[in-house]
């Protein structure tokens, strides 16, 4: 199981948060494109970083926990699928407690009068 471990705990992170989807319908997947416009510029920053880190020595994986599969500097998968994973959870979180503890306006959404 071991050599699974990254994975395992993004299918964790996905099981404990993407039923949200579902049970609350938080409508984050449905608006997935407005989700990734704002994930993806960030995660490309992180991206950058840990590229110069494991370049420069600061930074390693544990390749025996991962499934093998390795993008630029040795990076894993996983390591690109957190970046994206975990924000999308965050947001369903954060779209579930705008659901049941009423309507917060964020962002540009429209203040109703």
């Amino acid at each position: 199981m071991e050599t699974f471990g990254y994975a395992v705990m993004l299918s964790f992170t996905i099981l404990a948060s993407f039923w949200l989807e579902l049970a609350l319908k938080v409508r984050v997947l449905i608006r997935i494109r407005r989700a990734l416009s704002a994930i993806l510029p960030v995660a490309l920053v992180f991206l950058i970083w840990v590229f110069y880190a494991v370049n420069r020595g600061h930074w390693r994986y544990d390749i025996s926990q991962t499934l093998g599969i390795t993008g630029p500097s040795g990076v894993p998968l996983e390591e690109f699928l957190f970046f994206i994973i975990v924000p999308i959870a965050a947001i369903m979180t954060i779209e579930a407690v705008r659901r049941v503890k009423g309507h917060w306006i964020v962002g540009d959404e429209e203040r109703e009068s």
